[in-house]
């Protein structure tokens, strides 16, 4: 990220992805347009206003992604990396509202009203562009998400993301592949059989299909928008490095939080020694800040707070050094 020293620097690791959707996406909306002009195939145009949706989603994600990065005010003093979840959000929304909405609507309105598709060569020529572009978009999506996703299973691997953007162009390409599948099918069995309604059918399948997409969106990234955690390697990882510290007698609490994909807050309540001294304690907090920092860099700002029993409620705070700065001493 930008300059504050407790955000992330550079781009995160969905940028490129979104990149690639936002290009093929384009492409894909003209020519889908184009086709169901020309043939009026009410499952061709539910693929259209799809990508359309799509193009939105993906200029939505960059713009979330920009302002991301944007340094820490006084408004706003751990940074604006959680823009980046609030647009995700609102990308799982529009999928449902505008994509699943007018497919469905387009569907129905093609079963009470349907008409024969014309020149279907046209279609199945737009389908076939289609799906080489989203193919190309899908790989380019599924190797930034392989990158991140470790030993985990590629569901405990989106469940444990913390970047949206990393599993929103996944779920879309995969979303638009599978529809222009049941495209192909319902512009097919049309043909075959000369019933205009297996089109209508097919545009339903596709509000379907976006609409379950949209959903999962939504569900994986509303824990992200209320505050996720650390995932638990790294809480265990903290709590290990500080029961590695003699002068700490107990670890009371670790409380994590992802304020945006590269950056995790953590604050710590922990019971010091009753002999360690007060520079002892100083330095035993900026030992553990600087341990855990460079053991994981993702983690920018490190609370610490002492107590004198570890069942007592009330909270101790640690006497600044002459000269020294309290707030620093905690950071």
């Amino acid at each position: 990220m930008a300059k504050a020293a407790h955000q992330a620097a550079g781009e995160p690791s969905g940028t490129k992805a979104v990149y690639a959707a936002l290009a093929g996406n384009v492409l894909i909306a003209i020519s889908k347009f184009v086709a169901a002009w020309f043939t009026g195939s009410s499952a061709i145009l539910s693929e259209g206003v799809h990508s359309l949706v799509d193009c939105g989603n993906e200029i939505l994600l960059l713009y979330g992604l920009r302002r991301a990065r944007l340094p820490a005010d006084a408004r706003f003093p751990f940074g604006h990396g959680k823009e980046i979840y609030f647009w995700s959000f609102v990308v799982a929304l529009l999928v449902f509202a505008l994509g699943a909405g007018v497919s469905f609507y387009e569907g129905v309105h093609h079963l009470r009203h349907p008409t024969t598709v014309e020149d279907a060569w046209i279609n199945y020529l737009v389908i076939g562009v289609a799906i080489v572009f989203e193919g190309a978009s899908w790989m380019v999506a599924f190797r930034e998400f392989r990158r991140g996703k470790g030993d985990n299973s590629y569901v405990e691997a989106v469940e444990r993301a913390k970047d949206p953007t990393t599993f929103t162009v996944l779920f879309e390409d995969s979303a638009a592949l599978l529809g222009l599948v049941v495209a192909l099918i319902g512009v097919a069995l049309g043909q075959a059989t000369g019933n205009p309604v297996w089109d209508g059918a097919a545009s339903i399948v596709i509000a379907f299909i976006l609409a379950a997409t949209a959903f999962w969106l939504a569900r994986e990234t509303k824990g992200l928008l209320i505050g996720e955690s650390a995932n638990l390697e790294v809480v265990a990882g903290i709590r290990a490095l500080l029961e590695e510290q003699k002068q700490i007698d107990d670890v009371n609490e670790i409380l994590t939080m992802h304020m945006g994909p590269d950056f995790i807050l953590v604050n710590i309540s922990l019971h010091v020694a009753d002999a360690a001294g007060r520079a002892q304690v100083h330095q035993l907090f900026h030992d553990i800040d600087r341990g855990i920092k460079q053991r994981y860099p993702k983690v920018r700002r490190v609370f610490i707070e002492s107590v004198v029993d570890p069942d007592a409620e009330h909270v101790v705070p640690l006497p600044p050094l002459e000269g020294e700065d309290e707030a620093s001493s905690h950071d």
